[in-house]
């Protein structure tokens, strides 16, 4: 039992420092960005980032996996390690990549990982991908006004959030910046602020009701 501890950390450092490291970004890809808790990540992230590779027409999705989200309680929060892990082994799509750079920069905040993106990999495309059911907490981000004008946004459609989420104060902000769903493909290469809402096959999968499943 003894080596046992010293044996968890180190290949949880592992998966860290695996994942710390940023994936090919030649200028010109379309990557779109899909950050959170992944508490634990389920088939709804899958769902979202599908649905964007597809409709954006995008090269690869980063899941931007949080070391800890400033909004949530973090005591529930399974180690980074394990997010990452479990994440990996969900995302069977080679053009998932799993990341922990927020953890290397780190930072908690979304303005600061893009911002420190945008910096790192010049001439790529990125794109903002959230499930709508976060927008209406949006306008609680750091310099969430800023982050409209970092770079363009694709919300995907979640059960129970289609009217709220353009209802919400971020989603008024956001109005008159939409681009029409059928010409989706164009997001990457649009100057922000810009968005499109995206519908599509939805996922009742939800990483409260997973957790909730793992103590009972």
């Amino acid at each position: 039992m003894t080596g046992k501890a010293p044996r968890l950390a180190s290949a949880r450092a592992g998966e860290i420092a695996r994942c710390a490291i940023l994936p090919p970004h030649p200028p010109g890809l379309r990557v779109g960005l899909f950050g959170g808790s992944f508490n634990p990540p389920h088939d709804g992230h899958l769902a979202v980032s599908r649905i964007a590779l597809r409709r954006l027409r995008l090269d690869s999705v980063w899941w931007l996996v949080s070391p800890g989200n400033p909004l949530k309680d973090r005591g529930e929060l399974l180690p980074l390690a394990v997010r990452l892990a479990e994440a990996r082994r969900l995302a069977r799509d080679p053009r998932i990549k799993v990341s922990a750079i927020e953890e290397a920069l780190g930072s908690p905040f979304s303005f600061d990982t893009v911002t420190y993106l945008k910096r790192r990999c010049p001439g790529v495309r990125f794109v903002w991908i959230m499930g709508a059911d976060n927008l209406s907490s949006f306008h609680r981000w750091k310099r969430w006004r800023d982050f409209l004008r970092l770079t363009p946004i694709a919300i995907v459609d979640r059960p129970g959030s289609t009217l709220n989420a353009m209802a919400s104060r971020a989603g008024r902000a956001l109005a008159p910046y939409r681009i029409s769903e059928s010409a989706a493909r164009l997001l990457p290469c649009a100057k922000p602020p810009a968005f499109v809402f995206l519908h599509g096959p939805r996922s009742p999968a939800s990483s409260t009701a997973l957790r909730a499943a793992r103590k009972r």
